[in-house]
């Protein structure tokens, strides 16, 4: 045999072999690149790490700082890494998912996507939110990362920590009507003032830097509500109830007290439910 069959011969090997590998992960999840990813909306994501933190709160009272039964007891739950929208999904988005989907629309104002493109989408079912996440091939988060991504591993009561809401650092309190362009606050930005008035360097952000995790728009997430879950959730990627009546929301709207702004606050609603308060924001599990 000559040197050059040889390497024929080689070369042939090492291709086959490539094709055996390919073929043994055909059954494998797509693997996410290096770096941030994007689903079909092309909406920024932030990486939650891999960790424990303490879910709910010890501090159950009347005072407006204070917790509602329902967050009690205290518990420490482990997550995997995974990804979260940075912002809340935006009117304009969600208006490029129902051009797309044909799917039916929410209850919104008729000039809506002109006058507040960069506004959360509000008035949407839970299965609307369910729907457009798919959609972005996403998903909705459980109530224990939207709670970790909101509060981080530092027991703070407030996204931005524990000082008490003021009106320019949260989008909150504004009474029972509702109006795209003046009421709600673009989902990219703070409130005015607020880094300057407050020393409040990142504003009203998260500890993993996501926007109005507090305030704006109050957001769906994937479990069944039960107030005694705490007592009983797994101590793992907790996901929720099995079954229930009605759906978990989290986060307060612009519409909310200072008492429904902490990050342990757990409101429910059945998942037909639409109101001007609700949006949402999707998740993404990490490359395995």
């Amino acid at each position: 045999m000559t040197s050059s069959q040889v390497s024929v011969q080689v070369l042939g090997l090492f291709f086959a072999g490539l094709l055996l590998l390919g073929a043994a992960d055909d059954n494998k999840a797509p693997v996410i690149p290096p770096g941030e990813p994007k689903g079909a909306d092309a909406a920024p994501m932030k990486l939650i790490p891999e960790g424990e933190f303490t879910m709910g709160t010890e501090d159950v009272g009347l005072n407006w700082h204070q917790g509602n039964p329902n967050e009690h007891p205290p518990h420490a739950v482990k997550l995997r890494a995974y990804w979260i929208d940075q912002f809340e999904v935006t009117v304009e988005r969600y208006a490029k998912f129902l051009e797309a989907t044909k799917h039916d629309p929410p209850l919104w104002e008729e000039d809506a996507t002109g006058s507040a493109p960069d506004r959360p989408v509000v008035g949407v079912t839970w299965k609307d939110a369910i729907d457009y996440c798919k959609w972005a091939g996403k998903r909705l988060p459980t109530e224990a990362e939207w709670e970790k991504a909101a509060r981080g591993t530092d027991l703070r009561r407030f996204p931005w920590g524990e000082m008490q809401p003021f009106v320019d650092i949260v989008n909150y309190n504004r009474g029972p009507w509702v109006s795209y362009p003046v009421t709600l606050i673009a989902v990219t930005a703070g409130l005015e003032g607020m880094s300057i008035r407050h020393g409040l360097k990142t504003g009203g952000t998260s500890p993993y830097g996501l926007y109005h995790m507090s305030g704006n728009a109050s957001e769906w997430v994937a479990d069944w509500y039960d107030a005694e879950y705490y007592a009983k959730s797994s101590k793992e990627n907790p996901p929720g109830p099995e079954k229930g009546e009605k759906k978990v929301i989290r986060g307060g709207s612009w519409s909310d007290p200072p008492r429904n702004l902490r990050v342990t606050v757990r409101l429910k609603a059945t998942p037909d439910y639409q109101d001007s308060t609700i949006g949402f924001r999707c998740a993404m599990d990490t490359a395995k």
